[in-house]
């Protein structure tokens, strides 16, 4: 064999030779995010097409220390919020659960690897390498969590029939608690980007509308309930929903039969989030259902908005 070239005898390529037919490596930078992680980043013109040119950033995740002291800082909370450490555990489970559900539904379809993230004061995150393909993926990947976190509340019931401490029962509320707020259409909430397109197929002024009108009652609801936190995180949510445009580039739409199969699993979901609540709170009522029901809306402080209160 001849380079042409050069007109001397070429040698065979080794393994230690590079490829002449293979793409070039990425551009790889480093940023960093705080004084502990570092995110590394691949630009787009030169990420391998073989996702299709989605993957922008190669996220490596919360670091231990931040995750830990983002736990710490979230647990303190919670324990000044209910003064329970049984409860804080209990949420601290719920949560990780929860988002679990998210990771395994954005691993299946792709999205992956997903990692979880610890907010401070608001809970958690679960975020994909890159965005679903389809509305459908993204339904899914957005009822996971509430569905399969709804499972962190058996092993406390299990623990609060096994002691009797009616603590771990109001742990499982909390739980169930965590997993039906997520449901509301408000964003950024999982509730949202279930129904939204939904509502989108329909008209995506509707679902703007819409999920603007909801959000707008949930931050009044925090705002009057003492809420501030999270009042303040959905307001900043809802402004960039006002500037996002409408539709979804980057999505394949959802189909007829997939707009229908998102509204019914959002409501099974739903359902199951309030029955789950309900039945953790059962055992700690005198009047059954009801009761249940009036105890559920004093703790999310909505019992004298809908009149219930005494």
């Amino acid at each position: 064999m001849t380079d042409e070239t050069t007109g001397e005898s070429a040698r065979p390529r080794g393994p230690w030779d590079p490829d002449p037919n293979a793409p070039p490596a990425p551009k790889v930078t480093e940023r960093r995010l705080g004084p502990i992680s570092v995110r590394v980043e691949r630009t787009a013109k030169d990420q391998p097409q073989g996702d299709g040119g989605r993957t922008g950033v190669l996220d490596k995740g919360q670091s231990p220390v931040w995750a830990i002291l983002s736990t710490l800082l979230l647990g303190g909370f919670l324990w000044w919020m209910t003064g329970s450490l049984i409860v804080v555990l209990a949420a601290l489970f719920g949560l990780l659960v929860h988002e679990y559900g998210h990771v395994l539904a954005m691993n299946r379809y792709g999205m992956g690897p997903a990692r979880i993230y610890i907010i401070p004061f608001l809970g958690g995150l679960a975020k994909g390498q890159r965005p679903p393909t389809t509305e459908w993926h993204g339904v899914l990947v957005s009822l996971a969590g509430p569905a399969f976190g709804l499972i962190a509340v058996l092993p406390l019931l299990g623990i609060w029939y096994a002691t009797g401490q009616s603590e771990w029962l109001i742990g499982a509320f909390f739980v169930a608690l965590i997993n039906l707020v997520n449901m509301a259409p408000a964003p950024p909430l999982d509730g949202s980007h279930a129904l939204g397109p939904v509502l989108a197929r329909v008209h995506p002024m509707l679902e703007k509308a819409a999920l603007i009108t909801i959000g707008g009652l949930v931050v009044v609801w925090g705002l009057t309930t003492g809420r501030w936190i999270l009042a303040v995180f959905l307001a900043l949510s809802l402004l960039g929903q006002l500037q996002r445009g409408n539709g979804r580039s980057s999505e394949t739409p959802l189909t007829g039969r997939e707009a229908g199969l998102s509204l019914l699993l959002y409501l099974v979901t739903a359902a199951a989030c309030v029955a789950v609540a309900l039945g953790t709170l059962l055992p700690l009522s005198n009047d059954g259902v009801s009761g249940a029901l009036e105890t559920g809306l004093r703790v999310l402080n909505l019992d004298r908005f809908l009149g219930t209160s005494q």
